[in-house]
């Protein structure tokens, strides 16, 4: 089919979340396709900052732990984040990063699994992933080791000598999704504990954890959730494994009475033992408005629009730029891509810093990947149409080919 602009018009009278695009700080001009590396911020989250600093912080000071219920907000925003991914109340909790949750719940996922030693992961995860679990078990020594797969390699890799299967949902360069009912059932029937990586999946499409007996899961909040660079991250353990074993970054804030000072640990209940030390109070109170933005948004209307708009995207550049040797390496079908779109290119390094410049915002992974992120509350269709007239005419003048991008920046 051939499109124009007055069709992708057509779609945004028609989309039920365009009213969401205003409740976000966009640059004018800017076409922002890097949600699934940094979330665009909310405007209502500058006046949260301003409220904290000023009022919380600056006036009430320690007061606030109790009047502002400061103490409460990694279970609070926890609650709010189970609702979005298919969890129940007490079962998640937003606390510390990424890769720091991660250690946790593989740590205890090996507790929890104590005959068996393997941790089995995917070679081509997001580097920290590997990077933590590898550090985890050259600490545990005895026999603990990581072995590595891709996709095709799981069903027979996991295998009885596996204690717990760690896999990121939707992969941080492809945008391929894995199916979590499939692959967590035949883990358990394989008596292995699986340790979920949400980063690329919560908040853009829809994530049932319970449904698909998920034993643990961690994630980030500052791609599709909103909630502000570094923002704090979230680990969910089900209920049924919570206060067997003891997670090892045993902190004061997971103990059972933190303000008894008691010179022993004595864990908490439920997920509260999955916190560590004091939490940054602005970075969770910023984190909330962007979790509010989305729990007040449907899930369903949200994949479907990421699935229209990845669609869209990648027939008007294979019609507008295929010429140009561009290599889809996203799934083509809807049902097993996320909601990010990736080119391989020989030139994607300077092609990008190209269409940054031309005021198309993506982002390149090493060694080839041009990758596009899509947040359906505040990308309308629109700018899948005006991004690809701006590609095509980078490509057609070879402005890419300008030295000035080729200068390699600290971040890509």
């Amino acid at each position: 089919m051939t499109y124009n602009r007055e069709y992708f018009e057509q779609l945004d009278q028609q989309d039920p979340l365009a009213p969401f695009r205003d409740q976000f700080a966009l640059n004018a001009g800017e076409i922002y396709l890097d949600g699934n590396s940094l979330g665009a911020r909310p405007k209502k989250a500058a006046q949260r900052a301003v409220q904290v600093m000023e009022q919380e912080w600056g006036k009430d000071l320690i007061r606030s732990w109790n009047t502002h219920n400061w103490f409460e907000l990694p279970y609070r925003i926890g609650d709010k984040i189970a609702s979005l991914i298919g969890a129940d109340k007490g079962e998640v909790v937003c606390t510390d990063a990424t890769g720091i949750n991660l250690y946790k719940a593989v740590a205890t996922a090996l507790k929890l699994a104590p005959k068996r030693k393997v941790v089995l992961m995917e070679g081509s995860n997001f580097p920290t992933n590997n990077y933590m679990i590898q550090g985890l078990v050259a600490q545990l020594g005895d026999g603990y080791e990581v072995r590595f797969a891709e996709d095709h390699e799981f069903a027979e890799k996991i295998d009885e000598d596996v204690a717990v299967v760690c896999l990121t949902q939707v992969h941080y360069k492809t945008g391929r999704l894995l199916d979590m009912q499939a692959i967590t059932e035949q883990a358990q029937h394989k008596g292995c504990l699986v340790v979920w990586d949400l980063c690329h999946s919560a908040g853009a499409l829809p994530v049932d954890l319970n449904a698909a007996n998920a034993d643990l899961a961690v994630g980030c909040t500052y791609k599709y959730l909103n909630g502000g660079p570094g923002s704090q991250a979230f680990i969910f353990v089900a209920r049924r494994h919570q206060n067997k074993v003891n997670q090892p970054l045993s902190g004061w804030w997971g103990h059972s009475a933190p303000f008894n000072f008691e010179r022993d640990y004595q864990p908490g209940e439920g997920i509260s033992q999955m916190l560590t030390g004091t939490q940054g109070i602005l970075g969770l109170a910023v984190t909330e408005v962007g979790i509010d933005v989305m729990c007040a948004a449907d899930m369903q209307q949200i994949r479907a629009k990421s699935q229209a708009l990845t669609r869209y995207f990648i027939e008007l550049v294979e019609e507008r730029c295929g010429q140009f040797d561009f290599t889809l390496v996203s799934p083509r079908e809807d049902e097993l891509r996320g909601s990010q779109v990736a080119f391989s290119h020989a030139q994607g390094y300077p092609i990008m810093q190209a269409l940054i410049d031309a005021g198309v915002v993506g982002d390149f992974r090493a060694p080839d990947i041009l990758r596009f992120g899509f947040a359906p509350l505040y990308n309308s269709y629109c700018d899948i149409w005006d991004a690809v007239e701006r590609f095509h005419d980078i490509m057609l003048t070879e402005r890419w080919k300008q030295p000035r991008f080729n200068q390699r920046h600290a971040v890509t």
